[in-house]
C-alpha cells in the first residue's frame, strides 16, 4: 500500500512538474512575442531569414528620396483609447492614396521605403501607419492584425476627411500588415476603398505561431498556444484565432491582390493559397520565385510592379 501511495505521489509530482514547465514555456513565448518591449526587431529578422544586405544600395537610394519629401505626422485615437501615429506624404494630387501597414516589430517608414518610389512616382499620396505597439503609436500589446483591422477604419476615415469624398484608397500591407488588411476586408469598408494588396500576409496569429513553434523552435504547439490564447484574451482583448484572414476574405467585396514568395519559411506560401481559395471578391495572386519573407518586391521588382500596374489599372486608378 505504501509503495502504491509513493508511486502515486511521484506520478502526481512528475505531472505537476511537466505542467509547470509547460506554463513557464508558454509565458516565456508570450512575453517574447506579444509584449511591445520584448518583441525585438533583430529576433524577427533572424527568424524571417531574409538577406537584406544585397539590397542596401537600392534601399538607400529610395530612402534618400523618401526623406527628401515633405511629410506630416498624423495622429488618431483608437477605440480603446490609444494614441496612434502615421506619417503622411502628399502626392501630386489628392485623388489617390495608399494606406500602408507594416510587418511585425517594424514601422511604417521602414517597410515602405522601397515601394515609396513606385507609389509616389505614380501620383499617390501615402499614409504610412505605425500599428499599435509599434513606432510612435501607443500600446503594450501587439494587435497581429486582429486589432489593427479596426484601427484601419480610423485611418480610412481620416483619409476621406483629408483628401475628400472622391479620394480613391488602396490598402497595402506586408506580413502582419498584410494580415491586417485582409482581416479588414471582412468589415464594411467605405466606398473610397477600391482595392487591397497583401504581401506575405498570414491567416491568424494562432497558425503563424504554430508554424514558428514547429519549424524554428521544434516545439509542439499544445499547450503553448492555448495558454497564450487565454492570457492574450485577458491582457490584449482578443483571441489568437478570433480573427482569421482566410475566413474574413470569404466576406470580402473589395478586389484583392495577393503576393507571396515561394521561399518564405516564416509565413509559408500555403497560407497565401488558402486565403486565395477562400476569397469571395475579385482576386489576383502572384507568387515570386525564390523570394523569402517580405523579399518579393526586391527579389523581382519588375514582376511586383507589373502586378501592381495591372491590378490598379483594373481598378481605374
Amino acid at each position: 500500500m505504501k509503495k502504491a501511495v509513493k508511486g502515486a505521489v511521484a506520478a502526481i509530482g512528475a505531472v505537476s512538474a511537466i505542467a509547470l514547465g509547460q506554463i513557464a514555456e508558454a509565458a516565456y513565448f508570450y512575453r517574447r512575442t506579444m509584449k511591445r518591449n520584448n518583441a525585438k526587431v533583430e529576433r524577427t529578422m533572424k527568424m524571417a531569414g531574409t538577406d537584406w544586405s544585397q539590397y542596401m544600395d537600392f534601399i538607400g537610394e529610395r530612402k534618400e528620396a523618401l526623406l527628401a519629401k515633405p511629410r506630416e505626422d498624423i495622429y488618431c485615437r483608437s477605440e480603446d483609447g490609444l494614441k496612434l501615429h502615421a506619417t503622411y506624404i502628399k502626392g501630386k494630387g489628392k485623388d489617390k492614396l495608399v494606406i500602408c501597414f507594416h510587418g511585425y516589430t517594424s514601422e511604417g517608414m521602414k517597410d515602405y521605403i522601397g515601394l515609396s518610389g513606385y507609389y509616389l512616382e505614380r501620383g499617390y499620396s501615402m499614409l504610412l501607419v505605425d500599428e499599435r505597439a509599434h513606432g510612435e503609436s501607443e500600446g503594450n500589446y501587439i494587435g497581429f492584425g486582429c486589432l489593427d483591422r479596426q484601427d484601419a477604419l480610423l485611418w480610412i476615415a481620416w483619409a476621406v476627411r483629408e483628401c475628400g469624398e472622391d479620394v480613391k484608397i488602396l490598402l497595402h500591407g506586408t506580413s502582419m500588415g498584410g494580415a491586417a488588411v485582409l482581416m479588414a476586408s471582412g468589415l464594411k469598408l467605405p466606398a473610397q476603398v477600391k482595392g487591397i494588396i497583401s504581401d506575405c500576409g498570414f491567416t491568424s496569429p494562432k497558425y503563424v505561431f504554430t508554424h514558428v513553434l514547429h519549424s524554428m523552435y521544434h516545439l509542439p504547439a499544445f499547450p503553448v498556444i492555448q495558454i497564450a490564447d487565454y492570457v492574450n484574451r485577458k491582457k490584449a482583448g482578443y483571441g489568437m484565432d478570433e480573427c482569421n484572414a482566410a475566413r474574413e476574405v470569404k466576406k470580402a467585396a473589395v478586389p484583392i491582390l495577393l503576393i507571396h514568395g515561394d521561399a518564405d519559411t516564416f509565413v509559408p506560401c500555403s497560407m497565401c493559397e488558402e486565403i486565395y481559395a477562400n476569397c469571395a471578391s475579385p482576386k489576383r495572386k502572384v507568387i515570386i520565385k525564390g523570394a523569402a519573407h517580405a523579399e518579393s518586391y526586391y527579389k523581382d521588382t519588375a514582376a511586383y510592379e507589373k502586378a501592381l500596374d495591372e491590378f490598379t489599372q483594373e481598378l481605374a486608378l
